[in-house]
């Protein structure tokens, strides 16, 4: 099964602040170690909410607000990574995907790159920006499944984004019944397993990784909070 886990910002990465070598080196050695043993399947940083912008869809209005922001006030339902010239398009490919599915919540923003670290040059000629978008669900509102013609229009928009080059990755979550979430503090670990309700802060970033089973996940995302520090995780099961 894949499984994503997802750290939480802090007041000092929604500040900008750089992260010391020491720390790079760190999370360096890990994702060294999840790629030896085969299970890692992708992961990334992601910038303040600063650089970002929040979509609230209802009743067929859409909202915009330019960062900062806080966390949202439902659990992360999926996310795609776009690769755009601006955040001005990744909202027009966005608010697309909104229109097909109705009120939703999506947070949009710039995935880091190495050369945001300081760890390696940004390609010469390199002219557009990866992009995460995260779409938010209350799960009070049940499960169903999305409807067949919900599903081909969805398919439709997949299929034009990729042609266009546009669409890196995209995932659906189970969920949160699921998953676990994690809190560590001063080298202790709180496991709690879901349904949870949302967190106070946005995704500071995620690994995907391919495990037999949620414990399996657990065992990592603990090594990863021995490498983070004070953090609060959380793990879900993708679709």
């Amino acid at each position: 099964m894949r499984f994503m886990i997802m750290h939480r910002t802090n007041a000092q990465t929604e500040a900008g602040a750089m992260p010391s070598p020491e720390f790079i080196a760190r999370v360096g050695q890990m994702m060294g170690d999840l790629v030896k043993t085969g299970v890692l399947r992708g992961g990334d940083g992601l910038r303040p909410s600063s650089e970002g912008v929040r979509l609230q869809f209802a009743g067929g209005r859409r909202t915009v607000t330019r960062g900062p922001f806080g966390g949202a006030k439902a659990v992360p339902a999926g996310f795609a990574v776009l690769r755009v010239t601006s955040l001005d398009e990744a909202i027009g490919w966005v608010s697309r995907f909104a229109a097909l599915i109705g009120d939703v919540d999506i947070d949009i923003r710039p995935v880091t790159e190495m050369w945001d670290l300081g760890v390696a040059p940004k390609p010469e000629g390199l002219t557009t920006t990866r992009y995460m978008a995260v779409h938010c669900h209350d799960e009070a509102g049940g499960d169903a499944p999305p409807a067949p013609e919900l599903m081909a229009a969805m398919g439709g928009l997949i299929e034009e984004m990729t042609r266009a080059g546009v669409l890196l990755a995209t995932e659906g979550m189970q969920p949160s019944a699921k998953g676990a979430r994690i809190v560590s503090t001063g080298g202790k670990h709180k496991v709690t397993d879901g349904p949870f309700a949302e967190a106070k802060e946005l995704i500071g970033g995620y690994v995907i990784v391919d495990v037999p089973s949620l414990d399996d996940a657990k065992d990592i995302a603990l090594r990863y909070a021995d490498v983070m520090g004070d953090i609060t995780m959380d793990i879900r099961a993708l679709s």
